[in-house]
């Protein structure tokens, strides 16, 4: 559940992103531009977002790639043992991020 929500996320927020990016590739004041609107508080908190969602999205996919391709010999047991292994590798992540942009 946790890779299928946060690969809507990933859907949701990357074309901004992208657009914001499109934006600063436009020349000089462009870039300019998006470099000041990125200063935002907000903007760093929403980057944060995308960094998280991105580690929970590999995390949780090389668990689900685990589960898909490897024999278990108990599915029920091992479906929930990677999930908080996977959360405390993305919210590792993120603080590092935090920490390098704050």
């Amino acid at each position: 559940m946790g890779h299928r929500l946060s690969g809507i996320g990933l859907a949701i927020f990357l074309p901004f992103h992208f657009l914001l990016l499109g934006t600063a590739l436009e020349g000089a004041e462009g870039l300019e531009a998006a470099l000041a609107f990125t200063d935002s508080p907000l903007v760093k908190i929403a980057e944060w977002g995308l960094v998280m969602l991105l580690a929970l999205h590999f995390f949780f996919g090389l668990r689900v790639l685990l589960l898909e391709l490897t024999r278990w010999p108990n599915h029920s047991e091992t479906l929930g043992n990677w999930v908080l292994p996977g959360a405390i590798a993305s919210a590792f992540v993120g603080i590092i991020f935090l920490l390098q942009i704050f």
